[in-house]
Order: structure tokens, then sequence, then C-alpha cells
């Protein structure tokens, strides 16, 4: 009897790795049914009898928390309400149609293999797989779910965690469960509250979203801080002695033992002691031997602080980066706290891969050569073990950012495995008078670790002269110095990962995520030498918090939270009653702070502009009648002072009048949306665009997307054909491209660029046997393709043979499902295809066909 296996990996890349390894190389592809997900099938042994393997995969989380769709109107919710609303999963946006392709693959399948990544969300991953999949599985006796756990996508890793299967803990699962629908309850709640509160009254903010969150905020408060100490600090003037001696013919500055004085009178009495003093006696000459410790193993926080501080590579770029190097197979897994290696680790192993290297294959050979020392001792967190290589690559196999980060992590191991750095410190004391000075430098002996890691080898300092006790230094100069204390530097990006690991502010996974977050909100820039400089925003925004309630940024707060979660994963805590305690605090702090909302609005007034002293008319209100004001900063919108509405935008293009059309149903002026001249434009009615007339028309939606046979610019009118390169788009003529005409989706990015030589171009009534609406092209008449001059003509871009060859499409493939001819001989168009119709009905009009898409 065979049994049928399902294994499951976390991204598409990684189940082909494992596939690989586990077949041997065997595997071959299936049939992909649904949601663009691989499935690699082969024949082996499992638990001692003959099976079929179907290796997929999901790309990350396939549920997440929502809440329901009637709570999704920021208009029509009180954000107070969403700590008691009942939340629910939702198949996550990234992993559509994941579900139904899990349940079919699972179809007849006695076992499932989770190979999730083995952290917290992998563990809550496995679980969401486990109950889109059970129900499909074949009933049997005994256990069919199993976890693998591995650290390397090596062939002995991987094949040795197939032999030691183990089951997915369900407490780890909960403690993540628990914190995504705190973290979504208090993060969206706060958030809308604070960004209808202020974009509504302001309006240069330059953000899009005022966003609060459990580890985000804390993170800000650490910039701000900073920037703080910054501001108020009060510049000190010191004044110091210079000496400066010849010893053995070579000039050095000697440093006075009290460094500085803070009174310029008091310094003055120094310097007379010693004016007339010709010559330094040397008092005792001190040499002592140090060392250099190497570091200990590499983990995820050490890492990122590396790439940001070192290779100027942010913690996001980074973690991404990584992540590609571990699915490849040139890492082990990249998300780890633990410093010290397993008692079985077997170093001299990846050394012997290492070995070949250009770039460090002799270090790695002389610790093989028996320069190899016992890695210094770390902390074992418990989860994985710390990043090492997996196997050798060179640099013509990785690039870029790549690269850098695979050979920091080689270096970084070898450097665990190699000796010390060792050097020798010389101190000199001289007395020049009464005054005391020293002289000090020092000497590399043996590089150690270093000779890999070249960056950390010690700096040397000012060369000390051979010098005996006794012996006098002639003084070449004396004088006094007048300096300024200066305030600290901003946060670098590897400041703040220190201090988010030592406050406990999110995880090694989710930290690169927080630091990319603050600096997409607008609330702090990346500048120079990677520091972090808060923004205007981001200092008023935390100013406004600790004025209400100073426990919503502070690092601990969220370290308590950490805590308790941590008790559920270890079965020490019950889920229920650890996130009730939270959202009942959380309800309780997020009622105070919108009650004692006006102490943050009065630092919001000093220093932000009102929305009715801001914004350039632009377009009439359809209920007053009098100007809306376009607010071009983040987030782009439109203000009526008389009405006192706000009206969102898109985005992303430029917003200007359209021809003073007005819209039919409400009376709002027309505007339009541009993305360049090589993108598309569509109008929409201020109105229309935040409150769709009709069911059919989603929120944010142009005049492209309207269903108003009455509007001359809904797509009702201007509509021609469902779009050929996404599920539920239409390509609707650009009413602004004359003379370069084009049709462009209301959904995606997909352009058709239709006959250059047109003097006019419009859609018709007529619908083509293909179910596409007919084009009325004009031409001009010296460049007319007719014959005997004419310049009209009539047909459809994808059946005509004259026209199909004059149209191009960009950004999506070149079929069209409703072609039902193939293209000319000789013909030049690139919009055409082979394909046959999906098998929907021929519509009997273009209202028919339209409808099809938008009901």
């Amino acid at each position: 009897m065979v049994v049928n296996v399902l294994q499951v990996a976390e991204k598409p890349a990684l189940a082909k790795s494992l596939a690989a390894i586990l077949s041997n190389g065997s595997c071959s592809y299936g049939n992909t049914r649904t949601a663009g997900l691989p499935l690699l099938e082969y024949d082996g042994v499992f638990k001692g009898q003959k099976a079929h393997f179907k290796f997929t995969s999901v790309r990350g989380h396939v549920m997440e928390v929502q809440f329901p769709a009637k709570y999704n109107n920021w208009d029509r919710t009180d954000p107070g309400d969403l700590f008691t609303v009942d939340v629910e999963m939702q198949e996550a946006d990234s992993s559509k149609n994941v579900v139904h392709a899990l349940r079919s693959e699972a179809k007849g399948c006695d076992f499932l293999v989770l190979w999730l990544d083995c952290d917290p969300e992998g563990e809550n991953i496995c679980f969401e797989v486990i109950d889109a999949v059970r129900p499909a599985m074949n009933h049997r006796p005994g256990q069919q779910i199993f976890r693998a756990k591995f650290s390397a996508i090596t062939a002995k890793d991987i094949k040795h965690a197939m032999q030691h299967l183990g089951e997915p803990d369900k407490n780890v699962s909960l403690s993540v469960d628990a914190r995504r629908e705190l973290d979504l309850r208090m993060g969206v709640a706060f958030t809308r509250f604070q960004s209808r509160f202020f974009q509504g009254k302001y309006g240069d903010l330059d953000s899009q979203v005022l966003s609060f969150g459990p580890c985000q905020t804390p993170t800000l408060a650490l910039c701000v801080q900073r920037h703080d100490l910054i501001q108020t600090f009060q510049p000190e003037t010191y004044w110091t002695l210079d000496v400066r001696a010849l010893i053995n013919d070579s000039p050095v500055k000697l440093q006075w033992d009290r460094v500085r004085v803070f009174d310029k009178t008091v310094a003055s009495l120094f310097l007379h002691r010693i004016q007339d003093v010709r010559a330094a006696k040397v008092l005792r000459v001190q040499s002592k031997e140090k060392a250099k410790p190497r570091p200990t193993a590499l983990n995820t926080v050490e890492l990122l602080r590396i790439c940001s501080a070192g290779l100027g590579i942010g913690p996001q770029q980074a973690m991404v980066v990584a992540e590609r190097l571990y699915i490849q197979g040139y890492i082990s897994y990249p998300r780890t706290e633990t410093t010290a290696y397993p008692a079985n680790f077997d170093t001299a192993a990846v050394l012997h891969e290492l070995k070949g290297s250009p770039d460090w294959g002799k270090e790695a050979r002389v610790l093989l050569d028996g320069a190899l020392v016992k890695p210094k001792g770390g902390v074992d967190k418990g989860d994985h073990p710390p990043i090492t290589p997996a196997r050798l690559a060179t640099d013509n196999e990785l690039s870029g950012d790549m690269w850098r980060v695979y050979d920091l992590v080689c270096r970084h191991y070898i450097a665990t495995l190699s000796p010390d750095c060792r050097y020798s410190v010389t101190n000199v004391s001289l007395a020049v008078g009464s005054e005391m000075f020293s002289l000090s430098g020092q000497r590399l002996i043996s590089p150690g670790f270093t000779s890999v890691l070249y960056w950390m080898s010690p700096e040397s300092s000012t060369v000390v002269p051979d010098m005996q006790e006794g012996q006098e230094c002639i003084i070449k100069n004396v004088s006094i110095s007048e300096k300024q204390t200066a305030p600290p530097g901003y946060l670098t990006e590897s400041d703040l990962i220190s201090l988010m690991e030592k406050h406990g502010i999110g995880t090694d996974a989710s930290i690169p995520k927080h630091i990319n977050t603050i600096c997409e909100r607008n609330y702090v820039t990346v500048q120079g030498g990677r520091t972090l400089v808060p923004t205007n925003l981001g200092v008023v925004v935390v100013h406004g918090y600790q004025r209400i309630d100073h426990d919503l940024c502070l690092p601990t707060m969220r370290a308590a939270v950490e805590k308790q979660f941590s008790l559920i994963a270890c079965g020490q805590a019950e889920y229920e009653d650890v996130l009730f305690y939270f959202i009942d605090t959380y309800k309780r702090k997020f009622k105070f702070f919108e009650q004692n909302i006006q102490l943050m609005d009065e630092l919001f007034e000093v220093n932000f502009t009102l929305l009715s002293k801001t914004g350039k008319n632009l377009c009439r209100c359809g209920k007053c009648n009098r100007y809306l004001k376009l607010i071009i900063a983040k987030p782009q919108r439109l203000y009526c002072p008389t009405c006192d509405d706000t009206y969102s935008l898109p985005q992303r293009g430029k917003i200007m009048l359209y021809k003073e059309l007005k819209c039919p149903l409400d009376g709002f002026e027309l505007v339009m949306c541009s993305t360049g001249s090589n993108g598309k434009a569509f109008p929409l009615c201020p109105y229309c665009y935040n409150n769709p007339p009709f069911e059919s028309m989603p929120k944010g939606s142009g005049c492209n997307a309207c269903v108003n046979a009455l509007c001359k610019h809904s797509a009702i009118n201007l509509g021609v054909a469902p779009c050929v390169s996404c599920d539920g788009g239409i390509l609707v003529m650009d009413p602004v491209s004359k003379p370069k005409w084009r049709l462009a989706c209301n959904q995606c990015n997909t352009i058709v660029t239709l006959i250059e030589n047109a003097h006019d171009i419009r859609v018709t009534k007529n619908v083509c046997e293909c179910g596409a609406s007919q084009l009325s092209v004009d031409f001009h008449k010296d460049k007319s393709p007719l014959k005997s001059g004419e310049t009209k003509y009539e047909g459809c871009i994808f059946c005509d043979e004259l026209l199909s060859s004059l149209v191009s499409l960009k950004h999506g493939s070149t079929t069209h499902p409703m072609h039902r001819r193939g293209r000319r001989k000789g013909g030049r168009g690139r919009g055409r295809g082979r394909g046959r119709g999906r098998g929907r009905r021929k519509p009997k009009d273009k209202m028919a066909q339209l409808d099809q898409f938008f009901i």
C-alpha cells in the first residue's frame, strides 16, 4: 500500500530547495492548480511505508486577524468599539486562494509534514495550514500531522529533520495569536482616532497616516529621547593644558592627567606653574600585554547591527537579503537569538567547506592546520543555532548586498574560531614641574581573529618611543586651549537596534520592520552614517503621548506584555486570561487618551498649519459651490473651508482640474489624476471617490470604474473590454491621451497603446462578436493606412486585422481572453494572440458586457 504525504513549506523557493534535497534531485513538477504555488512530486518511504510525496508551500501567513467588513469604514466606526468587537480570521491578502490550493492538494493525503520556519510565527502558520487541510485529508488512526525542525537548508540538516519529526506546539501558536489580536485592536484604534482628528484639522503633517503601534511607538520614542537630549544640551566651556615635547628627536603631545578644568582662572594658574619648565621627567614606564577577545557566534541582532554600521545596509534590507541567502542554502536560518554553538556542532566541517575561498580560505586553512580554538561562550536561548555559512559561494555566484552579507557571515564564523587578538599597551608617566602628564600607545603582537575581521583590528595610537625612568625630555611648547563640551550624536540604526534588544521592543525578526515603519510614516529620516533624525511630526507625536499617558511610549510597557505572552508559549498562563487583561488595559488607556486629546492638540497647533490656511483653490464643491482646496502634503486631499469637509485623493499622481466638468450625480467638479506621460490618467469626482454611489463601485474609484450610463466619462461609456492582465479590471479609454491614444486598466497598471496616426478615436455602441466594444477611428488624411484616401474606420482592436496591427501593450501579457483569430501573416500587432475565450457567454451589448465584471 502506498501512502500519500503532503509537505508544506513557508515560501515557494524553500519548497523547491527542500523537495530537491529530500528526493535526491528526482522530484518533478506537478500541475500547479491555483494561487501560483509550486507543486513538486516524488516517490519514497515514509514511516516504513512506500509513499508518494507532494511538496507545496504557502506565502507566509495564510490567515490574518481582521475586523468584520462593517468595521472597516473609518467614518462609521467608533475607534473605541474596536477593543470589544469580535474579530475574525480572514485569508491574508498576500495569500489569496492559498486555502483552496492547500485543500485541493490535501485530498486523498494520509499524512501532513510541516516545514514552516522554526520560530513562533512559523509555529502559528503551522496551525493555519492544519486548519485548512485537515478536512480534506484521509482519516487514519494515530498521528497524521508532523512538524520538521531544521536550521539550515543543507542535505544533512534536512534529512536529519525528516528522520526526527515532531509535533507543532499549540502554546507557541497561541502566544502569537494573542500578540496579533492585541496589536490589531490597539494599533487600529489609536491610529484611526488620531489620524482622523489631526489630518482633518492640519494641512501640512506630510504623512499619509498617523500610526500608533505597541512596538513602533516606543521605538520612535527612543529616537526622540536622544533628539531631546541634543536640543536641550547646554555646552560648557573648559580649558586644557597642551604640552608638546621632543622625545628621542620625535615630537609628541603629552596628555594632562587632570584632563580639563571649567574655570579659566584656574587653568591660567596651572599654566603659570609650568610655563617656565624646560624639561619633562619620565617617572614611570609600564608595558602590559592585552587581548581583544574574539566575537561570540552571530545572531540576528548582531547581524543587523554590523550590516547597518559596517556595510551601510538598513535592517529591513539586511533581513531580506539574509532570508534569500538562507532559502538558497548559503547560510543557516537567520532569525535567532542564540550566540552559542550547540555542543555537537561540527565546527571543522564548515571550515572545510570554506577553505577553497580566495577571500578567506587562507584563514580557514590556518585554523584547520592546528590554530582552531574553542568558541567563546555565548548564550543559548533555546531557539535556533547561530547564523553560520552552509556552503561555499563566490562573488561570481552572488553579487551586491547578497555577497556582502554572505561575506560578513563567513568572516564572522571564522573569527569565532580564531585566537584572540593580542597587543601591548605602553603607558609613560611624566612630570612637568608640579603637574603630571602621560603618554600612551599600543602595538599589535598577534592579529588573531582580526586578520579576517580586519576592521576590528586595534587602532594604532601614538607610537611611544623607547624611554627609561629618570630620562628628561625637552619641552617645545606649553599653551592653554579653550574648548566646549559637545552633545551626543543622533542614534544610528545600530544604536537603536541595541536599545530595542535591551528594552525588549519587538523580536529579532520584527525589529527591522519597526524601524522601517517609523521611517515610512515620516516620523524619522535616515541621514548620513545611517543616523535616525526625528522629524517635527515624530517629535510632536511622542511629546503628545508623554503629555497624556507616558506609558504609551515607554519600552517597559511592551516588555511587560511580551513577558506574559512568553508565559502562554511555555504553558504557564492561559491565552484567554492574558489577552482579556491587556485588551481591557489598553481600552481604558484609549478612553483616557481620547478624553485628553486636547493636550496633544496644543502641540500640533504650535507646529502645524490649519487646513483652512493651507492649500490652493482647485475645483468647486457640489454642496456649497465654493472652491475646494488641494492639500499637496501627505496625504494628498481636497478640503472645503465652507463645509469643513475633507475628501481623500489618490496618493500617487498629479491632481489637476478637468475642463471644469461636473459630475451629473452630485455636482462636484471633476479632477484629473495623472501618473505622467508614461503612466495613465483618469478623471474622478471627489465625492464619488469617497462615497461610491453604486454598490459595485469600490471606494477610491475614479470615473473609469463608474457604472453611471449618464456620465460620458464612466466605464460604461468608455470601457472597451476586460483587462488582459488582471481579473475584474476593465480597459478604459484614457480621455486625455491624445495624440498618444491609449486604453488603461481601471485596476492594474496595464496600458494598451492605440493608433498613433489617429486624429480622433471614440468608443462606439457597437460590440464585436468577441464581446469587446468597437472603436471609431479618424485617421490623419496624410497618414491614413486606408485605401483611396479614406480616413474613417470602425473595428475591434482584438479581432480586426488592420486595427490589431496598430496596438501594443505594456505591463501585461499579450494574449487577450476574447481572441478568436490568429494574427494575420506579417502583422505587427503586439496586443493579440491565439488564445481562446474562457467560456463566457457572449453579451448582446456593451452594457451587459461590462456588467459581467462590475456586478
